[in-house]
């Protein structure tokens, strides 16, 4: 390992960052000083400014260009101490899209039809809850809390803990799931080739697109739709957005906010102009 690498590793962990996060960065400072093919001290401004173009031109998504730009303030700014300004790695400017909302019924329709027991049971738990895919996969049989019915999400997206609802029906559900699979270890939803971690991610990625592929559906939707419609769903039940920006761990309300734009409730109960022609 470099000295660079390993000191920017010490400095992102002195900011306890995930070792999501630092994986990441790592990855991204790597490929930008491959796309060089020298080391990150020998580049500069200049070189960052063409490797966005680069980015650009290759249609880069924003999430990772936006990681990219994160992970270079952080090299530069923090790790190497440039006396730089921040503006210099300007960060893009994010596309403004309001995410695919399912309906309960396709909800329902969706998680019926995925084939693998396991997978059905963590999709309806992160359905059920509002979990982010890591936060579904990393649970721990002790946050299920049944004589409170609640479910802990330890150490969430910001490294915030949080409570969440636990419904009747999940509760039924990982009850039976918990007689037939007997999970062992302290993952509710271990790996099956090593019980001391969590189920991967990326399992749990496919089981969705192949339910989606079952259903014959081509909607631009992901295991993260599951979050989205959990927090609609509540919003169109005629849950207040301060409750549902809590459940769903959101820093800011104006985050929670977006769900108003997609709420059915809120579009419904407006008239069109078009119904006020009268000789139309």
């Amino acid at each position: 390992m470099s000295l660079l690498r390993q000191r920017m590793l010490e400095d992102m962990r002195i900011r306890n960052m995930s070792p999501r996060t630092q994986e990441c960065y790592i990855w991204q400072i790597t490929k930008f000083a491959k796309h060089f093919n020298k080391s990150p001290e020998e580049l500069g401004i200049e070189e960052i400014r063409q490797y966005q173009l680069y980015l650009v031109e290759r249609k880069t998504s924003w999430s990772v260009f936006n990681q990219t730009v994160a992970a270079l303030r952080f090299l530069y700014l923090t790790t190497l101490q440039k006396e730089w300004k921040v503006e210099q790695i300007p960060f893009p400017k994010q596309p403004k899209r309001l995410p695919v909302i399912l309906s309960v019924g396709e909800v329902s329709q969706l998680l019926k039809v995925v084939r693998d027991y396991r997978y059905r049971v963590i999709l309806t738990t992160i359905y059920g809850c509002g979990l982010r895919l890591l936060e579904g996969t990393q649970l721990k049989i002790k946050d299920i809390d049944s004589s409170r019915m609640v479910v802990r999400i330890e150490q969430g997206k910001g490294k915030k803990d949080r409570y969440v609802m636990l419904s009747e029906k999940l509760l039924e559900m990982l009850r039976l799931y918990f007689k037939t699979v007997r999970p062992s270890g302290i993952y509710l939803f271990s790996s099956k080739q090593n019980r001391d971690k969590p189920v991967h991610e990326s399992g749990v990625q496919r089981a969705f697109q192949k339910a989606l592929k079952t259903l014959g559906w081509k909607k631009q939707v992901s295991v993260r739709t599951l979050r989205h419609c959990f927090a609609t769903h509540l919003l169109e039940a005629g849950m207040n957005l301060k409750t549902i920006q809590e459940l769903m761990g959101h820093n800011s309300l104006e985050t929670t906010q977006i769900y108003l734009h997609i709420s059915r409730s809120s579009i419904q109960n407006l008239s069109s102009p078009l119904d006020l022609l009268t000789d139309f």
